[in-house]
């Protein structure tokens, strides 16, 4: 077993590791709140394990907004700490992985009657810049609205009083946690997915000491001891807390659904991201271009359903439809143009007799008589700061100090020394795969989902080329392939959902690749024809449900 591959092939040795070894730290879940707080950890020197239940960034991680954003909204909250802290952050996690997180301008309408007028706009975005140390040639410029007409052409010109330009950093929320996840591997901690925590195990003096683990993939149940456990399982937080001797007693989440829909960027041919209201409300979406298509989002509304299956239902995309058809009415969008759809559920702290909306965006570490360690709240783009706080806490129940050094350590695959460099990367790999004849616009999209990683994909691609001839088909298999080997992809959801995207970007194309990506899967892996047929039944479920709201 290589550490640093963090291979599928060697997942029963990586069990092993976890029953035969003592761990400082267990950590429970596996989305961007885990993967950094085992990243965090483990360059501290604790040793570290991470158990997920379902696949990594299986949650929340993988049904954002996708966006490193400074939270504008949060200023008319008042919550200054807050919008200072995630804007500072935007810039270290750009800087860390610029591979998956990349500046995109953002146009913000101001329109008769929204939630925010001119002067306010202003104001709120020179505060904006301030608290988030924007550099000076990223800061905001309000525009009269003949700008903001020649910059949209589409947007609606009869409430338009005139708008601003401002940035933000669009990501792929699941890569983002794959990639820190990976570089917490290679520092040396045990992470694995579809292991679901079933009891605590505690120590003679009733401290919390690890926990019972059931392998969703072997059937086997496995004992992993731990000095320290926390719970980062984002919406399932307070599932685990119930498992804990003292139960969900004091602070407990309130869940909030946020859906997004996917249509051809045809259909909303927007020059640049837009931040709009919506007429309704006074909420706030947004449209992001991305390729060949558009997304947009997202609505905010209490859940207290089943949290494993959430989904949008006709009235969630109904609601995002009117809000983007009223700010451009010319694209008069509707439900047969929706080529899929996301649901996902924040992990919020409840604050009685607030909206949705209202209710804090700040994390918050909850701390049991037994030693259990909860953290919930918080936002993607706080991740890191998140994962400090973590560890400091964990700390100081150790009764020492350490120092966090993840402000400036590269993840997986974001090696450049400078942002900028990634441009000259993506040049510098096109001239190299001219010999496959992969074309700049596919190496840019593929050094957008692995950075310099990607040179194990084309070296895997030459060999391929011997035996599969078509040029799509043999870079679908090298980085099938990759994922097996380096990313821990277990089935088909694990690659066509959260390492690529592809169900949610891509889906109208999956049709015809879905089986080609099972066949090579079923070979790379070992499956017989009936595990490979169980596989593709459950990614269908998958395919089927991004629609579900055709259904409700």
């Amino acid at each position: 077993m290589n550490d640093s591959t963090f291979s599928a092939l060697d997942r029963s040795l990586w069990c092993n590791k976890l029953i035969s070894e003592e761990f400082d730290l267990l950590v429970i879940g596996g989305g961007i709140t885990g993967a950094g707080i085992a990243l965090d950890a483990v360059t501290r020197g604790l040793k570290v394990a991470l158990v997920e239940k379902n696949d990594f960034a299986w949650g929340t991680s993988s049904r954002s907004t996708k966006l490193i954003h400074g939270g504008l909204r949060y200023l008319k909250q008042l919550e200054f700490g807050l919008v200072h802290e995630v804007g500072v952050e935007r810039a270290i996690v750009y800087n860390n992985a610029p591979h998956v997180v990349i500046p995109e301008k953002m146009l913000l309408p101001i329109i008769e009657e929204g939630s925010l007028g001119k002067t306010l706009s202003s104001i709120g975005l020179w505060v904006y810049d301030r608290l988030a140390n924007v550099d000076k040639d990223e800061r905001r410029k309000m525009l009269d609205k003949e700008v903001v007409i020649g910059l949209e052409p589409l947007i609606r010109k009869d409430v338009l009083l005139g708008g601003g330009l401002y940035y933000e950093y669009r990501t792929d929320d699941a890569r983002l946690a794959i990639e820190t996840m990976k570089t917490a591997v290679s520092k040396g901690a045990v992470a694995l997915n579809y292991l679901e925590v079933t009891d605590l195990i505690y120590k003679s003096n009733g401290y919390v000491g690890g926990a019972i683990v059931k392998d969703h993939l072997s059937g086997s149940v496995l004992n992993i001891k731990s000095r320290r456990v926390v719970n980062a399982a984002g919406p399932w937080v307070d599932n685990i807390r119930a498992k804990d001797k003292e139960g969900v007693i004091g602070k407990r989440l309130h869940l909030t659904k946020g859906v997004h829909i996917v249509v051809p960027f045809s259909k909303l041919p927007i020059k640049q991201s837009v931040y709009f209201d919506v007429e309704k409300d006074n909420r706030m979406c947004f449209a992001i271009p991305r390729g060949n298509i558009t997304y947009i989002g997202t609505t905010d509304t209490f859940y207290d359903k089943n949290i494993n299956q959430p989904i949008a239902l006709r009235q969630d995309v109904e609601y995002i439809l009117d809000a983007i058809n009223y700010m451009f009415p010319a694209a008069k969008l509707n439900v047969s143009d929706i080529e899929s759809t996301w649901a996902g559920l924040r992990p919020l702290i409840n604050e009685e007799g607030k909206s949705p909306s209202e209710l804090s965006r700040r994390d918050e570490i909850f701390y049991s008589d037994t030693g259990l360690i909860s953290i919930a709240g918080g936002k993607l783009t706080g991740y890191r700061k998140m994962a400090e706080r973590v560890l400091n806490f964990v700390f100081k129940t150790m009764h020492t100090r350490s120092t966090c050094i993840t402000k400036e350590l590269k993840l997986s695959g974001g090696d450049f020394e400078d942002p900028e460099d990634i441009h000259a990367f993506i040049f510098k790999v096109t001239n190299e795969a001219k010999q496959i004849g992969l074309s700049q616009e596919l190496v840019q999209a593929l050094v957008y989902k692995y950075g310099k990683n990607i040179d194990r994909i084309i070296n895997k691609a030459y060999e391929f080329q011997a035996t599969i001839k078509d040029q799509e088909a043999c870079i679908y298999s090298a980085e099938i392939w990759y994922g097996i080997n380096y990313e821990m992809v277990n089935n088909l959801c694990d690659f066509l959902i959260r390492r690529t995207g592809r169900l949610y970007f891509e889906r109208p194309s999956l049709e015809k690749w879905y089986p080609y990506v099972a066949t090579k899967m079923a070979e790379f892996l070992g499956w017989s024809e009936e595990e490979k047929q169980i596989e593709i039944e459950n990614f269908e479920r998958e395919y089927q449900s991004v629609m579900g709201f055709r259904k409700f």
